[in-house]
This record gives C-alpha cells, sequence and structure tokens, in this order.
C-alpha cells in the first residue's frame, strides 16, 4: 500500500514499481513490509534533518537492504549485508543506473548493520541505517510524531510479535555461515538462538595470527 506521508510518498517510477514487485515476491511479508517502513522512516528522518537526497535511490537500499537474509540471494561466505548489497548492484546495474548511484545504494546496504558510521556519509547511506535503527531499534522513537508512526504502521503493518519475528528471520538467513557474523552485530543473533555458537574473539585472532610477535 503506497502513501504519501509528509512528501515522502513511494516515487511513482518504473524503478520503484519493479523494485516493489521484486522485493515482494522474494522477501516473507514479514521482511518487505519491515524494509518498506525503513523506506518511509528513513525518508522522514531526512525531511527532519534538513537532507537533500534521491528518494528512488533510497528506496533501493531500503528495499533490498534485508535480500540477503532469503537463500536465493545468500551466498556461503559473504555477509547477508553484502549478499543483499550485490543484489541492488545487479538490478540496478540491469536498468542503466549510473555506477556512481550503484555505489552509493550497496555502501548503504553493506553499512546498515555498522552503528557509528552512516550517519556521517552521504544522505542515502545514512538514511538507511536511520530506517533499520528506527523500525528495529526504535533508536529514534520519540522524533517521530504518533501520527507519523500510526500512519506508516498502518501502511506496512508490525505483526504482533515483530521483534522475536525479525530476530527469527535474521537467524534463519545467516545460521549457514556464522563465520560472516565475526565482529558485527549478527553474532548476538546467532548467540541468542543457538546455545552451541561461540562467537570469534578478536582478541584471540591477533593472538593466534601467523605473526610471532
Amino acid at each position: 500500500m503506497a502513501f504519501d506521508l509528509s512528501g515522502v510518498a513511494i516515487p511513482d517510477s518504473r524503478l520503484a514499481r519493479e523494485i516493489t514487485e521484486l522485493v515482494r515476491d522474494t522477501e516473507s511479508p514479514l521482511l518487505f513490509h519491515h524494509s518498506s517502513r525503513v523506506y518511509y522512516f528513513g525518508a522522514l528522518a531526512g525531511h527532519k534533518r534538513g537532507l537533500k537526497f534521491d528518494r528512488e535511490l533510497l528506496y533501493a537500499g531500503a528495499m533490498f537492504h534485508d535480500m540477503g537474509l532469503m537463500h536465493s540471494h545468500s551466498s556461503e561466505h559473504e555477509r547477508f549485508e553484502v549478499d543483499g548489497a550485490n543484489a541492488a548492484r545487479d538490478f540496478l546495474r540491469g536498468h542503466g543506473i549510473s555506477q556512481h548511484d550503484i555505489d552509493l545504494v550497496w555502501t548503504a546496504i553493506a553499512l546498515h548493520t555498522t552503528p557509528g558510521i552512516p550517519q556521517h556519509m552521504h544522505p542515502v547511506i545514512a538514511l538507511v541505517t536511520a530506517g533499520v535503527e528506527m523500525d528495529v531499534l526504535g533508536l529514534t522513537y520519540q522524533q517521530y510524531s504518533d501520527a507519523e508512526r500510526e500512519a506508516v504502521v498502518h501502511a506496512h503493518p508490525r505483526s504482533e510479535h515483530f521483534k522475536e519475528d525479525i530476530i527469527q528471520a535474521f537467524y534463519n538467513g545467516i545460521q549457514h555461515k556464522p563465520d560472516t557474523t565475526f565482529g558485527n552485530v549478527k553474532a548476538d543473533v546467532l548467540a541468542d538462538k543457538d546455545p552451541h555458537f561461540h562467537a570469534g574473539n578478536f582478541c584471540s585472532v591477533i593472538r593466534h595470527s601467523a605473526w610471532r610477535a
């Protein structure tokens, strides 16, 4: 369901429509609606911060950001964020988007679970993470009005047990390649869901490296 909220409607373009169709047909309803909310919350954040951004590129970043959790787009050894970024790259390249813009979307998706860095980068990169952090973590919950939150959730509902459902979706998408979670927040997901998981330790890696000193 598309709607216009404070001037942040989904772009009415062929590219945006094809993104919507692809993601809706590929991802679960849980992830499709989550990704749609990420776009709206990210775009709203951009307006609140007075940022200038391309809505099509933000939409691409938001909608593809979890594509790497789907087995059809999941590699054996890359982080799921990279898989999603690669899926977006291939899609945008097939639609004649410039390499500069593809690189923005790729970086936005690849960094969306890396706190503390995206907000200092290009608005498209910053706002994909802003949307994710709002919808999943509620970090900026108070910066949105009740009317804004309710409108977004009305158009793209959160499941009754969204918090547990999204954690499970992350686990389902990464459990086959636990080594890719070294040094990132998805190690917490594996630790939460798998009692046999042992997170890699940065200091241990240093101490056991091939260097003698």
